[in-house]
């Protein structure tokens, strides 16, 4: 039967050379629907406890959904799904672009990584041709300057890239992966995996396409969606005059914009780094990913020089977090960043920690071989990037994220952080719920596991009031089994503004041939959650790790709209863990795991 899963995956081992090709396990890939679920349904089993995420035996899943390459309304989305170098959670990064789509096209669903290789190696993959190339003169090679001399190499202009840039490669558990010059994989420090493993490039063309059960069906299906997408006041309207960016102005007048570390909630420059602004000065064209009518990506240029970005997380994190509104300077940071190969959050975030250890006197003015570590020095930003990304001096310290840097200065309460991953753009002192998100997301501190701004700020699809607490534990849980359903399907996050599960239940069904309720696919998502969370279990984390920054806990917000509130954590954990039929400790009860079959 024709379904929208290709049902082949590639199983490639480096330290053997060897690549096998097997059947998709429809089994799995039906219970998990794909994508992020599928994934970590595969590493848990097919990974040890406790290795060490830079050996050997770690593996790397570069998994697409069942929706993409389809003609579903933004779906050209994919995920990396490893064991994260950064704080040995389980690390499931998305990015969108067109890679995922054009590995589907080349007929699969999934590339499995293993092993290591000795010598720097990419992987050409043409439709049924696949081979383990040397990338001995990559080796070392900023990720835009990899894309453009791969696909030179192998002779096609259209082929689709997928790399690490010398923080992958220099083992950074912030680096990111890079696709499409500027699409990243960003969070979890996954560029380290495949530097770990000398794979230094995915490269992929495909000549088939993405086939789906019921064609007639999935076409009404598509567009009714693309109709509620385009009518939607975000996803019609502010993403795609503005971008990420247009949150810039919003977040900043909730007083929830965090500035200099976390220490505030008002940016005064916020006006000057606001996607009105961007538009404005710098943007030359629109970005869009495949089949995306939203189109926030952005494409901006500064004397000369063009670039993807930046998004709204790296404006504020290279901007505000670090004190600094020189839009210049940050467009010019964000391509610094894509060049390495970093995340931009944490890379930004980290930055802004160091200038707070600096602040209160614990980096020392002798340790600083560079540009003045304080809130506001836009010379700064840029050279501590590269630094960063070369390991060089201070700056290879600060590669190793904020968590690892103010342990080391010992002064841990200063990296803004849950789980070790460095928290986004949104102080969680005046967002309740989204506060809560961030304690339970099961990557660490992330705003994409259950994107709690939608309601809480946006009111979509219902306003909230941001500060209270009741139902604020059943909207995150929907949210985060939600969210977890678009990644496993290969959609993007931002179809959600407009869609609902039913939705998304209806173009599953057309494209896999399969007849799930909306509750069925939230059974999914929950089934994905909790095995999640039993991996990280398993990795030693309890509910301990729940929870959010001291700051964030105990210091009250010292002005703007969210003044005076600190994030009540406390009073929200029992409910979601009840909810979640999970014990007081934290861990899904043995009735929970029969009723979702884990």
């Amino acid at each position: 039967m024709v379904s929208a899963y290709a049902g082949k995956v590639l199983r490639v081992n480096l330290s053997k050379g060897s690549i096998v090709k097997e059947d998709l396990p429809m089994d799995k890939a039906k219970a998990f629907l794909g994508g992020r679920g599928l994934g970590a349904k595969m590493l848990s089993e097919e990974i040890a406890v406790g290795i060490d995420p830079l050996s050997e035996e770690n593996k790397v899943f570069f998994i697409t959904g069942p929706l993409t390459g389809t003609a579903a309304v933004a779906s050209g989305r994919y995920m990396v799904v490893t064991k994260s170098p950064l704080n040995n959670v389980i690390a499931s990064s998305n990015s969108g672009g067109y890679w995922g789509a054009e590995l589907k096209f080349a007929g699969y669903d999934m590339i499995i990584v293993e092993g290591k290789s000795e010598t720097p190696v990419y992987l050409y993959i043409n439709d049924d041709k696949v081979e383990i190339r040397p990338a001995d003169n990559y080796w070392g090679m900023t990720s835009i300057a990899v894309d453009k001399g791969l696909k030179e190499e192998v002779g096609d202009p259209k082929a689709r890239v997928l790399n690490i840039g010398p923080a992958g490669e220099n083992l950074s558990p912030i680096a990111a992966v890079l696709n499409d010059k500027w699409r990243a994989a960003g969070r979890s420090g996954v560029g380290a995996v495949l530097g770990s493993k000398k794979l230094k490039a995915i490269v992929v063309r495909g000549s088939g396409k993405a086939e789906v059960a019921q064609p007639d069906k999935f076409k009404e299906v598509v567009r009714e969606n693309m109709k509620k997408i385009k009518e939607n006041g975000v996803t019609g309207q502010g993403l795609p005059a503005y971008g990420t960016a247009v949150l810039v102005n919003i977040i900043n007048e909730n007083g929830v914009f965090p500035t200099n570390n976390f220490q505030f909630g008002v940016f005064p420059g916020a006006e000057e780094t606001s996607g009105e602004t961007l538009a404005e000065k710098y943007l030359k064209k629109k970005d869009a990913c495949y089949r995306c009518p939203i189109a926030c990506g952005r494409y901006c240029e500064v004397d000369g020089v063009g670039g993807g970005g930046p998004e709204y997380e790296t404006i504020w994190a290279m901007g505000a977090d670090c004190g600094i509104s020189d839009l210049k300077e940050i467009i010019r940071a964000n391509r610094v960043c894509n060049e390495m190969g970093m995340d931009t959050i944490s890379a930004g975030a980290t930055i802004a920690a160091a200038m707070e250890l600096f602040e209160k006197g614990y980096i020392k003015p002798e340790e600083v071989d560079g540009p003045q570590l304080k809130f506001g020095n836009a010379d700064a930003i840029v050279k501590w990037l590269e630094k960063m990304g070369r390991a060089e001096g201070l700056g290879a310290k600060l590669a190793q994220g904020s968590a690892r840097l103010c342990e080391m200065y010992g002064a841990p309460e200063l990296s803004m952080s849950v789980k070790k991953l460095e928290l986004p753009a949104y102080d969680p002192r005046g967002i309740m719920g989204h506060g809560l998100q961030y304690a339970t997301a099961n990557r660490g501190g992330c705003h994409v596991r259950g994107y709690m701004i939608s309601p809480e700020i946006l009111g979509s699809p219902e306003k909230l009031d941001r500060f209270a607490l009741e139902g604020k534990a059943q909207w995150t849980k929907i949210f985060q089994d939600l969210t977890a359903v678009i990644d496993s399907l290969g959609l993007c996050l931002f179809t959600s503004f407009a869609m609902g599960a039913q939705d998304y239940a209806d173009m599953y069904n057309a494209a896999a041939g399969e007849n799930l309720s909306a509750e069925d696919l939230l059974a999914c998502g929950e089934r994905i959650y909790n095995l999640e969370r039993l991996f990280n279990l398993q990795e030693g984390y309890t509910a301990k790790d729940d929870t959010l920054p001291r700051r964030l806990l105990e210091d009250p917000m010292p002005e703007g709209p969210s003044k005076g509130n600190v994030h009540q954590l406390d009073k929200l954990l029992p409910e979601y863990y009840e909810l979640r039929g999970w014990g007081k400790d934290g861990v899904p009860t043995a009735e929970r795991k029969n009723e979702l079959g884990l």
